[in-house]
């Protein structure tokens, strides 16, 4: 990635797309026919099907799920029992020495040698990826500059805070211009200003450098953020895929949600001689539609004021789409 200033778009420098017998780039980013995995009696995956096209997808699923064993066999660390695995339309079980020269991973856990510099680590992860030393130190400078780390690069990872080391272990993912860059959950342990500039990251991968990300969040917002499709796994089985807007579609729009305290059938007559419509809903719960939303907020307050009621919350109407996944989860 090249880079004229902090924020500047990023050009890719090397490209695994010129590797001899790679297919077509129109090839999905992940196909899994009937992939299963056993440790032992343990079925950790169990006949997964799913195709990935989508350019930032995000991989969902409680603790034990699957979301590791998935990416381990993307990976070409684990080989499926049953099924087949392609990524980026190479057959992971025939390709995966070239392949991984196409992939970035960033894994969850720390993991950096703490005795090395960033820099001198960037570079040695860019050589074991195929880069000449002189790329490898070019590369190195580059995307620890557009992580934020051009001051710290000479600094010993040892020393860095959580947030340095996750942008670390970014940098060294992207070093070689991957096309696919694998993300195992990219935001832990960071602080709010340091998540939101990681997902801005994340986001700029696949905006604007059409580099493919995977991502694995347990922060369903981190997911709906930075991603254009999802996969939510179950007891090592599919359990939703596809775009999330699909899962937009069931999200009721429009209206507000407000909880109170006091008359409840005092504020709903109120707001229904306004004209807008009111649905009971649990217990000190009313649903109120028939307006934009400052407006429906408006009418709310002066209800409540009339009829001396308390507000407890004050939120959009119908499930949310963190609501909607959960559902899915459950």
């Amino acid at each position: 990635m090249r880079a004229t200033s902090r924020g500047a778009h990023v050009v890719p420098a090397v490209s695994g797309s010129s590797l001899p017998g790679v297919p077509s780039p129109t090839a999905p980013v992940i196909r899994a026919d009937g992939v299963t995995v056993r440790f032992g009696a343990l079925t950790a995956l169990s006949a997964v099907d799913v195709t990935v096209t989508a350019r930032a997808t995000g991989l969902l699923g409680a603790n034990g799920a699957g979301k590791s064993t998935l990416m381990k066999c993307l990976l070409g660390l684990i080989r499926p029992a049953a099924g087949s695995l392609s990524v980026l339309g190479v057959e992971v079980a025939d390709g995966a020495w070239d392949l991984r020269r196409r992939l970035g991973y960033m894994p969850e856990r720390g993991c950096l040698p703490r005795d090395m510099t960033a820099r001198d680590f960037v570079v040695h992860m860019g050589e074991l990826r195929g880069l000449d030393h002189r790329t490898a130190v070019l590369r190195a400078s580059e995307v620890l500059f557009q992580v934020g780390l051009e001051e710290e690069r000479s600094r010993l990872i040892g020393t860095f805070s959580t947030g340095m080391t996750q942008r670390t272990k970014l940098a060294q993912a992207l070093v070689h211009s991957p096309d696919l860059v694998i993300l195992d959950e990219p935001t832990n342990g960071l602080d709010p200003a340091g998540r939101e500039e990681m997902l801005t990251l994340v986001r700029r991968l696949s905006r604007e450098l059409d580099i493919a990300v995977l991502m694995s969040s347990h922060v369903l917002e981190d997911i709906t953020r930075t991603c254009d499709a999802v996969v939510v796994l179950r007891d090592g089985t599919v359990a939703h895929d596809g775009p999330i807007d699909d899962l937009r579609d069931g999200v009721a729009e429009g209206g507000l949600r407000v909880v109170l305290g006091g008359d409840v059938d005092r504020v709903a007559a109120l707001l229904t001689a306004r004209g807008l419509g009111v649905t009971p809903g649990a217990a000190g719960e009313l649903a109120v539609t028939g307006a934009a939303p400052d407006a429906l907020a408006d009418a709310i307050r002066d209800a409540l004021a009339d009829a001396g009621a308390s507000l407890h919350a004050l939120r959009p109407a119908g499930r949310t789409i963190e609501e909607a996944l959960v559902e899915v989860l459950s």
